[in-house]
């Protein structure tokens, strides 16, 4: 069926539309008893990560290099996305406790590189920055040599927020585009394009030298126009690092797939964006967020030291 997207089509009500019939090329990997330490950590510390709540197509791949992202502030979300799978309605309250036993996970885990994320807490008067800023103080003490990323949401309305977190000892701040500006309504409804983009700008500017990181999903809807001009929008805001993947449907309530793009398309978003100044490019079907973030760290900072 060909799809086009109208006011019809993005609606709330999402069950009455099919997504393409998924090609040869996404294949979901099938978890492997080798993850089993990385869930054994992450289970006896009470660990939720993201991994496992938005149903990531890598998990097994990453779990087996003992690599998960890691989500704080609880597994419920204030607000309610057409394309995220994680669990929509009032938290609980936030657990003074989870720092420490991130902490402990990582020193468990032995990582070198972790990424922490959470979920949208706009019942809290800070957003959560604290939270992130005790969880990122507890790895910091614990492992003082392991870098840390974090994908923080856009604490609309939360000023404060971003400058408490400026002061910590992160190495990458990811914030997500998620879409192009024109899908958001319909795709991330409660956030705001520009918002999002000025969040990543004043990060810049708060703490200069630290890498900036923002990725979006294709198959929504979006034109190839569209993307080229988000990533202008990224790099007039010196983002160092984009992340593009193909969109995949959790569940038929959920904003339909509007195409599959054959990975010649990724390498066509790639070969845009390096031509466009990004420092690092992840573009593939497969790509997420925090895919691979530790080798994209890395080569992030030999760039930095051989410029």
């Amino acid at each position: 069926m060909n799809y086009q997207v109208s006011k019809a089509l993005l609606r709330k009500n999402f069950s009455d539309f099919k997504s393409p019939i998924k090609p040869d090329w996404i294949k979901v990997s099938i978890p492997s008893k080798k993850i089993s330490q990385t869930k054994n950590a992450l289970k006896e510390n009470n660990i939720v990560t993201v991994c496992e709540e938005a149903m990531c197509p890598n998990l097994s791949e990453c779990w087996e290099k003992k690599h998960a992202t890691v989500m704080i502030l609880g597994d419920v979300c204030t607000r309610s996305c057409s394309f995220c799978n994680i669990k929509t309605g009032k938290p609980e309250m936030v657990d003074p406790f989870e720092p420490l036993r991130v902490a402990n996970t990582v020193t468990t885990l032995g990582l070198k590189h972790v990424v922490i994320t959470s979920v949208d807490r706009d019942d809290l008067n800070d957003g959560g920055a604290i939270h992130f800023v005790n969880t990122i103080e507890k790895i910091k003490e614990k492992s003082p040599h392991t870098t840390i990323e974090i994908l923080t949401p856009d604490f609309k309305g939360k000023d404060s927020s971003l400058e408490i977190i400026s002061k910590t000892e992160i190495d990458v701040f990811n914030h997500n585009l998620e879409t192009i500006g024109r899908l958001y309504k319909d795709v991330r409804p409660g956030a705001n394009y520009n918002h999002s983009l000025k969040l990543l700008s004043d990060m810049k500017k708060l703490k200069p030298g630290i890498f900036t990181k923002s990725g979006i999903m294709i198959g929504l809807g979006e034109n190839f126009a569209e993307i080229s001009n988000l990533m202008d929008d990224l790099r007039e805001r010196d983002v160092d690092f984009i992340t593009v993947g193909q969109y995949l449907r959790p569940t038929i309530n959920h904003h339909p797939v509007i195409k599959y793009h054959d990975p010649e398309y990724f390498i066509r978003i790639q070969d845009e964006a390096l031509n466009k100044g990004f420092k690092i490019v992840s573009s593939s079907p497969f790509t997420r967020s925090s895919y691979h973030a530790e080798d994209d760290f890395n080569k992030l900072k030999n760039l930095q030291e051989n410029a």
